[in-house]
């Protein structure tokens, strides 16, 4: 082997063979990397393959979204998966795709088309569902090349849309066979409804805000007989067919079953006795409008009310009358204007700040409201969900999520999945002109002739979305790829789509697959908040779009950033200096690469035995296999954040910091020992950066190749722990890592600058750091004692013994006066605090936050006087 010259990792350009840049510049390497590695198929996934599979589907983004921070933390994390099981010789399969998201895309091109001064209408249904394939195909998708910018490696061959042919064959499918199990019905209930989007929305498409609005109380009937109800939605009154009251509650026993007078109208209701009131809260009584409140319905089911709705599909009030035509916010006021007037307000409250729900794609306030509408009967679907997490076919990690889970499937009200859209898989049934229902499947033709017409709406996108585990792999055929990678090994996913995308999932994949379950575990991860830890958000101006920091700072440093955040079902807080710190991170791997490849690092040949190896040698082998080891539980339990901060410490701190730079003067010495150190730092370099890809894959693609030689880090197989320890080179560099941390510290304490260099004699007989010598005084700038050399200060550090004299070094005199000075205003902190706490007056008064400050005070002042009196001490005579 020839000897190298020792240089430095951050030393200028270098003939080196390594033809490493001097700097890692991430957007150099990153682009040219990924079409590589697509090029060459490395995310591909062979159904024929006789290897395991290990299978991963993509929470499928809308078509119309971009990446945000919550898409790059979730990629991150399901990225590393995959990676590593690619490693470990399994058949891997991300599984991507784009959801249709109906209301969302609607929206899109209903926008696009008004700035022509057209709408939807115009155009008729067939042309504008042609208008928006042709938007998805010009504008669609814009994510899938944003993923490729952080480096998902998912087996594009593969994507799907859920509206392709094949997922639209699925749906068909599925719904024909719920249809014919009679597990879909069609009724009219009360649904969520958005005035602005025109259509039926799901729970999930609901956000609930503090809104500031009114509570008003209205007294009903007459003369003995009236009481007093509360509302936020004075409007919703034209509607009411009862008011309700507890079956125990004696201030209304002599109302129950009378009629009393409707105000502003012509109309007498009900007072019904229904348990579902609360006699505590409020009046106890409560206006019942069965056709614009879930609650409201229920009561009218069990006491067989009438069902008025008050309002059209755009919440512009139908009732004949004064209000008729009125949208519901201007008819609020109008009737509370009226009843004030009829002397009928008995309390008004403004504002009176409570929670609305709003259509989460306008923002528009949603109206309940009673729709005909097409429904799943969830009982059955839902039960089989909650066994199969029960009787341990599904894991939920972590595992306190699964409360949450079964308080969800054990209490599922049935799923109303039909759009008032146009663009989406359209509902499979023909309605006959004789009143025929006929739901026709994906091999069978519909009905014909005069008078048929099929059903207008479209199925809920969570519908085809709730099918994403088998549907992508070619169900219902029998495929190749249904066969090997159904079902999906993990679901990575946010805990916020728990119930209405994973449960969705449960129920259909069950039911689909004969009882197999989609997924066998269930990892749900948290939400990306701000460094403060609040929700990032563009009104509260601290969104981020994650492609600025890839830009500024690299795909490896976001995705680092995002993988030490990232502890099982708990929100992730993420700010730019973090970023900047993995960037750091990343130019650090590169740097010492760069210097180990220029010192003769290597990985050919097998590793020289141990009796050849120095104490530096087996002791970062011996830890190397620790952290294999740590980091392979880690993976299986999830915990992302700490196999990504073990091993950012591992490297940092014990393999460039310690290992390298206490390899430094061997390198320098060159010979045999040489030789040995420079294949141990190839070996550790080589299991390092392979244990880093799947989190940081460009930066490790890139060293790893120059290192080995060979084609990629992505093909690469993953490191096992082969069992070296050596817990005597560990407690010998333990020994060394503690009297250079030790002189160190005392360096600093006595003001000296980092490079500056002292004379400095070492005892080190009796201990085992003689062979260190070189390397201590190398790392703590330590020169060799002359004839004239004086000891000024003395350390007893592990047994051995580091006299110093830094006559030379230091102003004695200037240091002892500035230490003397911290020491009085210790000593006096001290004093103040001690006398407070002696005072039991002021304790019997001082509020507790105050008296444990002070304690503070106290226990960090008696702890400056420890240290500034051991400085001062170890200072040279006078």
């Amino acid at each position: 082997m020839t000897e190298t010259t020792h240089q430095s990792p951050t030393d200028g350009p270098n003939s080196t063979p390594t033809e490493l840049p001097t700097q890692y510049a991430p957007a150099d390497v990153e682009g040219p990397l990924y079409e590589r590695w697509v090029e060459r198929g490395y995310f591909d996934a062979d159904a024929k393959s006789d290897k395991d599979p290990f299978t991963v589907v993509i929470p499928p983004p809308n078509v119309t979204g971009s990446l945000h921070l919550g898409h790059a933390f979730e990629h991150t994390l399901i990225d590393a998966l995959t990676r590593r099981k690619r490693m470990q010789g399994y058949e891997t399969l991300w599984q991507p795709g784009m959801d249709h998201a109906g209301i969302a895309t609607q929206n899109v091109v209903e926008r696009e088309l008004a700035k022509e001064g057209k709408s939807r209408h115009d155009l008729g249904r067939e042309a504008f569902v042609e208008r928006v394939w042709q938007w998805k195909g010009e504008s669609g998708g814009q994510i899938s090349g944003q993923m490729r910018r952080l480096g998902d490696g998912v087996a594009w061959s593969r994507e799907r849309f859920t509206m392709d042919e094949g997922l639209s064959q699925a749906v068909q499918t599925i719904f024909k066979r719920l249809y014919d199990d009679e597990l879909i019905y069609r009724a009219e209930r009360i649904i969520n409804w958005c005035p602005r989007c025109l259509t039926a929305i799901s729970d999930i498409e609901v956000e609930y805000q503090d809104d500031d609005g009114e509570l008003v109380s209205i007294t009903y009937g007459e003369g003995d007989e009236t009481l007093v109800v509360a509302t936020t939605r004075a409007e919703t009154m034209l509607g009411d067919t009862a008011v309700a009251v507890h079956p125990d509650d004696e201030r209304y026993k002599h109302l129950v079953g009378k009629q009393i007078k409707l105000p502003l109208t012509d109309r007498t209701i009900p007072v019904v006795a229904d348990a579902h009131v609360d006699p505590e809260f409020g009046t106890g009584a409560v206006k019942v409008t069965p056709a614009h409140d879930p609650n409201d319905f229920e009561i009218g089911q069990r006491h067989d009310l009438p069902n008025i709705a008050v309002m059209d599909e755009h919440a512009v009030i139908t009732v004949p009358g004064p209000f008729q035509g009125q949208d519901r916010l201007e008819a609020r006021s109008a009737i509370v204007a009226a009843l004030r007037a009829e002397g009928r307000i008995v309390a008004e409250k403004r504002p009176y700040t409570h929670s609305v729900g709003h259509c989460s794609r306008c923002k528009t306030t949603i109206e309940p409201r009673l729709s005909m509408q097409w429904w799943v009967k969830v009982g059955p679907l839902a039960k089989a969900a909650g066994d199969a997490v029960r009787d341990g076919r599904v894991k939920i990690h972590p595992q306190e999520m699964e409360k949450r889970y079964f308080d969800w499937v054990d209490n599922l009200h049935d799923w109303c999945i039909s759009r008032q859209l146009w663009w989406g898989h359209r509902i499979p049934v023909w309605y006959g002109p004789n009143g025929e229902v006929v739901c026709v499947g994906p091999d069978e033709e519909p009905p014909a002739g005069e008078g048929w017409t099929q059903d207008t709406d479209v199925l809920d996108t969570w519908f085809s979305s709730g099918l994403w585990p088998f549907s992508t792999l070619g169900w219902p055929e029998q495929t190749e790829s249904l066969a090997k990678f159904y079902p999906n090994s993990v679901l990575v996913t946010g805990y916020d789509i728990l119930f209405f995308w994973v449960a969705r999932m449960m129920m259909f994949g069950l039911y689909a697959m004969d009882g197999t379950p989609p997924f066998h575990t269930i990892a749900l991860h948290g939400m990306v908040r701000d460094q403060f830890g609040k929700k990032m958000s563009k009104s509260f101006g601290n969104a981020v779009n994650p492609l600025d920091w890839m830009d500024k700072y690299g795909s490896d440093a976001l995705r680092f950033t995002l993988a030490r955040g990232a502890n099982p079902g708990v929100d992730v807080p993420i700010g730019e200096d973090w970023v900047q710190g993995s960037r750091n991170f990343a130019n650090k791997i590169w740097n010492a690469t760069r210097f180990a490849l220029m010192n003769g690092a290597t990985v050919e040949g097998p590793l020289p035995d141990a009796s050849e190896m120095s104490a530096t040698d087996r002791w970062i082998l011996s830890r190397l296999n620790s952290v294999v080891a740590e980091v392979d539980a880690y993976y299986e339990d999830f915990q992302f954040a700490k196999l990504s901060d073990a091993l950012f410490h591992f490297a940092w701190d014990e393999v460039f910091d310690w290992y390298v730079e206490l390899s430094k003067t061997t390198f320098m010495g060159g010979g045999r020992a040489a030789e040995v150190s420079a294949r141990v730092l190839g070996e550790v370099l080589d299991v390092t950066l392979r244990l880093l890809h799947p989190v940081v894959p460009f930066v490790t693609e890139a060293l790893w190749t120059t290192l080995t030689g060979k084609e990629s880090v992505v093909i690469a197989d993953w490191p096992a722990d082969s069992g070296f320890r050596d817990q005597a080179a560990e407690k010998e560099i333990e020994t060394v890592q503690q009297v250079v941390t030790e002189v160190r510290r005392f360096r600093s304490d006595q003001g000296l600058q980092p490079g500056q260099k002292v004379p400095a004699r070492l005892d080190l007989a009796g201990t085992e750091l003689a062979a260190h010598e070189a390397a201590m005084r190398s790392l703590l700038r330590l020169q060799p004692a002359g004839e004239d050399f004086t000891a000024t200060a003395s350390l007893p550090v592990a047994g051995a013994t580091v006299a110093l004299d830094l006559s030379g070094a230091i102003d004695v005199e200037a240091e002892r006066k500035r230490l003397a000075k911290d020491l009085a205003a210790a000593e006096k902190e001290k004093a103040q605090a001690t006398a407070k706490l002696g005072n039991e007056a002021f304790l019997a008064k001082a509020p507790e936050k105050v008296v444990d400050k002070i304690r503070t005070r106290l226990e960090t002042a008696e702890a400056d006087i420890v240290r500034i009196t051991a400085q001062l001490e170890r200072l040279p005579k006078a």
